[in-house]
């Protein structure tokens, strides 16, 4: 026997180890120990380079070997191993790193990086296993191999050892509850999980187990397309294929490589919850990354690998750490000049892809200043203006561009900017949108006859992006198209109402008291007003607005106290007194016969409709309840009876 001894813990160097609790997740020690094993053969690399090592190095691997009989699990490399005098300084010390070490002795040799650099790695297997030996040969010339035993206590033993091949194996001999670590499928599915990028083969009785490859790591130019492509199914079977993505590498001031996919957005994807895999040098370490990238980022996925990411601390430690914030704020900044490259050289790309790119970037601009002043110029709204359509460049007057896909109605995109500008002479500083193509159609077509360009901000996120674009432009007026009606599209000319002798009343204050009296809604403000059109039968008889402060303060207030925004009962109903159903409605009311009991044959008839117009124009703005939508059904076949009735006369 070499030596006999207990194992030197150094506390300074390390917070208190206990053995069953060292890592919340016992499979972890596998990661772990092919770490080392990796390791140790990009070390036995890197001194061969050095000129230190002379022999055949081979081709390096590590096996797996399972004896169930036994109950025993062995990791084996043919990497650096060890001599007796190391095993003391790196395994009876606990936390006594040795990569550490190694690498600042041959720092600038190599490109290969070096996995570990905790030191407590090895002292994982004791999570699972009674009993860990240690058999290895080191690569230097005369070298007596050792082994070394340890049943989990402070107490170890180091023999000499008949090994006669360079490399070391780690044994496990497992306790009764971790035998599932015996199983051939579970160690499959542990390196597919932990190892699948590591460098080097693992095999499992033969059979290579692990990519190997990391595309990552890559450099852009020898990476095509179809390899981005085929990471990303890789990582994320069964989904659509993802938008864009972004590779990321850099060596200062951090280190950090990385592929970054825009996913197409699905209305089940929890877009508070990351999918980005942490890794470091090539190693597995979470699915969580929400403490290192920015939160607007977070629906992206893909893998992001650095060795400057600290993994043993706290999510608040991280947080706070000053390097993870210039990763995230270096990832930003990559992101953003993706997007602007997709949209100065691809610009259908980027057209295409907003309707799912535009969630991500409206809120990044609204949490992340730099990421605001980087990207506010390449923002695009959907229009209702005809512009001329191309491919890739911008029309002859540099303002929007045609979508060539069918989705979004083929409406061509536009900048607010470029908005503006065109729109200037027209109506200087204000803007129309819309929020909601199909229930505000009416609306839309109105402007659009009349020569108003929409713009469609109709995004769950577009209620607080609004507010934000007229903080950024303050002198810019925001009008939805519901909201009250500019003067281009009323005809102002009142010198053609007839004032009727028998009340001396005009046809549009007798319209505005018939529906008053009809509706018997005190808080429902009637106005009577006669909207442009070539084809008054095409316009909306009548139309619900909301004045843009009130609905806006609504929305905020329901916001502030988590509640669906309730429809107000103080609205506007302005009714078309150019469009033939209220002139018709206004000729049957004035040409009704009065009966002995005071009311007019038609009263009733003209009442319903009165309502049933006002039903209409509500319905572009909130649902009916179920008492309200059978109370609209049956009003309709009474209306469509009386008519019928008095057509069949």
């Amino acid at each position: 026997m070499l030596e006999q001894g207990t194992i030197s813990i150094h506390t300074e160097n390390i917070f208190p180890i206990i053995k069953k609790s060292l890592y919340s997740d016992h499979q972890i020690f596998f990661r772990e120990l092919v770490s080392n094993a990796v390791d140790a053969i990009q070390k036995l690399n890197m001194v061969s380079r050095a000129g230190e090592f002379s022999g055949d190095i081979g081709e390096p691997e590590i096996q797996i070997t399972i004896d169930q009989g036994k109950k025993t699990l062995a990791i084996s490399d043919n990497g650096i191993g060890m001599t007796a005098e190391e095993v003391k300084k790196y395994i009876n010390q606990v936390a006594f790193s040795s990569a550490e070490e190694f690498i600042h002795k041959y720092e600038g040799k190599s490109d290969q990086p070096i996995i570990g650099h905790f030191g407590l790695g090895f002292y994982s297997s004791f999570m699972v296993a009674q009993k860990v030996e240690i058999d290895t040969l080191s690569y230097k010339e005369g070298a007596q191999a050792v082994h070394w035993t340890c049943d989990g206590s402070p107490a170890f033993t180091l023999d000499e050892s008949t090994r006669s091949t360079r490399g070391t194996t780690i044994t496990l001999t497992l306790q009764g509850e971790e035998e599932e670590f015996l199983e051939a499928a579970r160690i499959r599915n542990l390196v597919k999980t932990y190892c699948d990028f590591m460098p080097v083969p693992i095999k499992l009785e033969g059979e290579v187990l692990n990519q190997q490859k990391a595309p990552w790591r890559e450099s852009t130019h020898n990476l095509t397309q179809e390899d981005y492509l085929e990471f990303y199914r890789y990582l994320y079977p069964f989904q659509e294929e993802p938008l864009l993505w972004v590779h990321l590498n850099t060596d200062y001031p951090f280190i950090i490589n990385g592929i970054l996919y825009f996913p197409k957005m699905r209305p089940d994807v929890d877009v508070t919850k990351g999918q980005i895999k942490l890794f470091c040098n090539q190693v597995f370490v979470s699915d969580n990354c929400e403490e290192i990238i920015p939160q607007f980022l977070m629906p992206m996925r893909g893998v992001i690998d650095s060795t400057d990411i600290p993994l043993n601390v706290s999510r608040s430690a991280l947080q706070g750490d000053r390097t993870v914030r210039k990763i995230g704020d270096y990832i930003a900044k990559k992101v953003g000049d993706r997007l602007k490259e997709l949209y100065r050289d691809h610009r259908n790309q980027y057209i295409n892809a907003w309707k799912d790119l535009g969630t991500f970037v409206k809120f990044g601009v609204l949490n992340d200043e730099k990421f605001k002043k980087q990207i506010e110029d390449i923002i695009i709204f959907r229009t209702t203006a005809k512009l001329e359509e191309k491919a890739q460049t911008p029309t002859s007057e540099g303002d929007a561009w045609e979508t060539t896909t069918s989705n979004s109605s083929a409406l061509p995109y536009t900048t607010l900017k470029e908005y503006l500008e065109r729109n200037e002479e027209r109506h200087k500083n204000r803007v129309f949108y819309s929020t909601d193509e199909t229930s505000q159609s009416a609306y839309i077509e109105l402007h659009k006859n009349q020569g108003l360009e929409v713009l469609f901000m109709d995004s769950f996120i577009d209620t607080h992006f609004i507010n934000f674009l007229e903080r950024e432009y303050s002198d810019v007026k925001f009008t939805r198209v519901d909201s009250d009606l500019d003067n281009t599209l009323l005809d102002q000319d009142k010198t053609g109402e007839i004032v009727d002798p028998k009340t001396n009343k005009t046809k549009s204050e007798t319209i505005k008291e018939l529906f008053e009296k009809s509706l018997n809604k005190p808080k429902v403000n009637i106005r009577t007003e006669a909207l442009k059109s070539e084809d008054p039968q095409g316009t909306p008889p009548a139309m619900v607005l909301l004045p843009e402060i009130l609905r806006r303060m609504r929305e905020m207030s329901a916001m502030m106290q988590q509640q669906n925004v309730e429809f107000p009962e103080d609205h506007i109903l302005l009714v078309n007194t150019a469009h033939p159903l209220i002139q018709n409605l206004a000729n049957l009311n004035q040409g009704s016969i009065i009966q002995g009991d005071g009311q007019s044959s038609t009263e009733p008839l003209v009442t319903m409709i009165c309502q049933h117009v006002y039903d209409l124009a509500l319905m572009t703005q909130k649902g009916f309840d179920p008492q309200g939508m059978k109370s609209f059904v049956e009003r309709s076949n009474e209306v469509l009876t009386k008519l019928t009735e008095q057509a069949s006369k």
